[in-house]
């Protein structure tokens, strides 16, 4: 995975002057709320419901055009549900689908994927990681499931201890805040979101909303992007040519979305080949 474009590299010399520890609050959102799913789930359907969650766009069509390529036996998404079911079944967790599958993540998914980002924050400040203590995995552990879901223990306690933070707007109920936000709902938040329209398609219509767009969109950037996925003689020997225009075309060709996490791996796997070590 490559993290050199999501929001905290590009705020990062903003506020590293600002403390001198970075008190982060990765896994949070995790361990306090649900998967929502019903807590007697059966394994079987356990595995799709994991193997749907760590899927990215396109995910399986690079992996299985590599996978051919490679000549490797047997089928990719075979493969990748059985080590999916082998895995959970290793959590012994049998009485909450709920609890497994969060636990699955915490093991597999936050050494992979979340916690990749820690060496940018690391490289500037020390840092508080409250949410990958051991202590707080033992209190999750021991809080009812029916209290987990939707967040609702951090919600009362920022109303309860810091109310101050609780009234700041919620992102994703926004106009609203947490005394508030669940008339997130119709007609409360039509005004609103007539406001947002408007705001959005007349005065500010070039809102960069993903993070891919700023450092794969406009010229230059897609001259970089040409140079590692065309250019890298090390990158040729590792993957055709053919597989990486199947995703880089249609990305340039306006099929941003679909197509860029494919774009961003690719990318990465290009920069991964012209180190040392990968040979």
């Amino acid at each position: 995975t490559e993290f050199t474009h999501p929001r905290q590299a590009a705020v990062l010399d903003e506020i590293s002057p600002m403390g001198n520890i970075f008190h982060l609050g990765h896994w949070g959102d995790v361990l306090f709320d649900g998967v929502k799913v019903t807590e007697d789930l059966p394994l079987e359907q356990q595995v799709e419901v994991v193997f749907q969650k760590i899927l990215k766009k396109r995910g399986v069509d690079l992996a299985t055009a590599l996978w051919k390529q490679w000549s490797l036996e047997g089928d990719f998404v075979d493969y990748l549900k059985s080590r999916i079911a082998v895995l959970l079944q290793r959590i012994d967790i049998p009485d909450s689908a709920n609890a497994r599958i969060r636990a699955f993540k915490s093991q597999f998914w936050a050494p992979r994927w979340t916690s990749v980002n820690l060496a940018f924050f690391e490289s500037v400040h020390p840092l508080a990681l409250p949410y990958y203590d051991a202590r707080m995995c033992a209190f999750i552990c021991n809080i009812p499931e029916r209290h987990l879901q939707g967040r609702q223990i951090q919600i009362e306690y920022l109303k309860m201890r810091h109310p101050e933070l609780a009234k700041i707007t919620w992102q994703d109920h926004r106009p609203f805040h947490l005394f508030n936000y669940h008339l997130n709902r119709f007609p409360y938040n039509v005004p609103f979101r007539v406001y947002q329209k408007i705001k959005n398609e007349v005065f500010t219509p070039r809102l960069v909303r993903n993070n891919y767009e700023n450092q794969f969109l406009g010229a230059e950037n897609d001259l970089h992007l040409q140079y590692f996925l065309f250019e890298n003689k090390s990158f040729k020997g590792l993957i055709e040519p053919q597989i990486v225009r199947s995703f880089y075309e249609p990305f340039v060709q306006g099929a941003h979305l679909p197509n860029s996490h494919a774009v961003s791996t690719l990318l990465t796997l290009s920069v991964f080949s012209s180190q040392d070590m990968f040979f």
